[in-house]
């Protein structure tokens, strides 16, 4: 695999099967201009330059990797290690793709960023890059996320975005995309679609993991540096899958086995879950073709994930090409295990992960039960500022809403405390 980069994706944006670009005739120009100009500056030492000391003086990076020793020592069998991405600028690793895709509206002299948003920490983050470049932002966010995940609306109004709530359909990620898709249809001559994840039409796959491999490029080199050796295990959460594709690819050469956690959410029935690499099929959704949850008419099906970043019924196309070859692993966690991994992380640790990092760490502790002296190393791809506030007054549904109690159980830590998730009645 010596020569993966340069040959995934081919010249017309497919991991094997996977990707492509299928778009209405006004926007097959505009993305050969994206696809054309990126090419261009991401060769560029100028630009390479830029981005470098953005990411050292502005986003505070290299964010750290952390072992996690008292919760090593209570799940009782191999090392957990974290990769700190929740130290990132703005508390997670989006920040990472967005100050590039900013670079790059610059460049093309675009005016504004339009993007989607489901958990909002993509939203904020292309609001803190249109803020730092001087352009313009728009967010379309679902109105179900936007009540969920409220101090992250907050966070994109104060950093001076627009934020377009979408109310049609089943109100989350998958129809903040359709949003978004339309209103930059109107006018995509002043403004850049800045994509949240490793989908989309080509190039888009390829520039989000792109700008996010400094995750794995930087935890590669540091693991080595702490441990004198390459970690046995690297666990990640994904939903569209920047923050996987951005760890992962630094290791694809390496004799590593990789895990990408899925979101099980309530149960395996439809529309109770987001596990799409685990359940879906081959389908086009937004423009690429990948794997995606269908229902009997073919059509992106309904999902839930307690993670607003995690329910999207399709995936990037780069991770469908790698569950086909086999290289990664893609398994699941549900919404009782990932609020465990929760609460068990902010009370032996100190450190308050996001739902959707949540599911990477709740699979790494089950991981690290069943192997012995080996390493796992986690990525902590966001902070969990943004869903203390999940609450049932917050969770915007008509169905019964999940209500967390904390409740004494016994474990290995004496006086530590776990989670339990019960149904508010």
């Amino acid at each position: 695999m010596s020569t993966y980069f340069k040959s995934h994706p081919n010249k017309e944006g497919f991991f094997g099967k996977y990707g492509g670009a299928f778009l209405p005739p006004q926007l097959i120009e505009q993305f050969k201009q994206i696809e054309e100009a990126y090419m261009t500056i991401s060769k560029s030492h100028l630009f390479i330059s830029e981005l470098r000391s953005i990411r050292k003086h502005y986003q505070g990076r290299p964010t750290p990797v952390y072992f996690a020793q008292r919760l090593s020592e209570m799940a009782g069998g191999s090392r957990i290690y974290l990769k700190r991405e929740d130290l990132n600028h703005m508390g997670a690793h989006k920040l990472n793709h967005t100050m590039g895709e900013g670079l790059l509206a610059k460049y093309m002299g675009k005016k504004k960023l339009i993007a989607e948003t489901g958990a909002g920490q993509h939203g904020v983050a292309v609001a803190t890059a249109a803020a730092y470049f001087g352009l313009e932002a728009e967010i379309h966010m679902g109105e179900v996320d936007i009540k969920k995940e409220y101090p992250n609306v907050v966070r994109m109004k104060l950093l001076g975005a627009k934020v377009v709530p979408v109310t049609h359909g089943a109100k989350t990620l998958k129809e903040a995309v359709d949003s978004a898709f339309d209103a930059y249809l109107k006018n995509p001559d002043e403004m850049l679609f800045a994509i949240g994840s490793v989908v989309g039409p080509h190039p888009y796959p390829m520039l989000v993991r792109d700008f996010q491999r400094v995750v794995g490029i930087e935890a590669r080199e540091q693991f080595q540096e702490m441990t004198g050796e390459l970690p046995d295990n690297l666990v990640a959460c994904v939903g569209g899958g920047s923050n996987a594709m951005g760890l992962f690819s630094a290791f694809l050469d390496d004799d590593v086995k990789i895990f990408g956690v899925e979101p099980a959410g309530k149960s395996f029935k439809p529309g109770e879950h987001a596990s799409t690499l685990t359940y879906g099929s081959e389908g086009v959704i937004h423009g690429f073709n990948t794997y995606l949850l269908q229902n009997d008419k073919g059509e992106p099906a309904e999902v839930y994930s307690i993670a607003s970043g995690l329910d999207y019924p399709g995936v990037g196309p780069e991770h469908s090409f790698l569950k086909d070859e086999g290289r990664v692993n893609y398994v699941t966690a549900n919404d009782k295990e990932t609020l465990e991994a929760f609460f068990t992380l902010s009370r032996v640790e100190g450190i308050i992960p996001a739902l959707e990092s949540a599911h990477a760490l709740a699979y790494a502790v089950k991981l690290a039960k069943e192997t012995h002296y080996e390493s796992i190393l986690v990525n902590l791809s966001g902070r969990g500022d943004k869903d203390i506030d999940l609450s049932p007054k917050n969770t915007a549904s008509a169905k019964p809403k999940l209500l967390i109690q904390i409740t004494k159980t016994r474990n290995p830590i004496p006086g530590f405390l776990l989670c339990e998730a019960s149904r508010d009645s």
